[in-house]
């Protein structure tokens, strides 16, 4: 798993709403499909883009399977983020400072 799997995986619309809904706890396939129009194929081609990004894994209890976020997934997107932190405060504080001085 990569970065890229990580963003690509969450550039779907669809997928952020599965993401945001199993973030709540874990859930089986039947409850995240509830209140989305997505068939049960669809559903499952979705978990398993996830599960291939790192972002969801599953646990089978009996024919039962629940999918929850794997906090491996969160940890690489927390690190990426780590990279650009430092980074915007000075370039914030920068564009402040320009727009006072084109107000003035």
């Amino acid at each position: 798993m990569s970065e890229g799997d990580v963003f690509r995986a969450l550039a779907d619309p669809t997928r952020r709403t599965i993401f945001e809904k199993l973030s709540a706890g874990a859930m089986n396939a039947s409850a995240l499909r509830q209140g989305m129009a997505i068939s049960q194929p669809a559903m499952s081609q979705h978990l398993s883009i996830l599960r291939g990004a790192g972002l969801v894994r599953e646990e089978r209890k009996g024919r039962f399977v629940n999918y929850e976020v794997d906090p491996e997934g969160l940890a690489l997107i927390a690190r990426w983020l780590a990279k650009y932190r430092s980074y915007w405060p000075a370039r914030i504080d920068a564009l402040r400072a320009l727009l006072k001085d084109m107000d003035q």
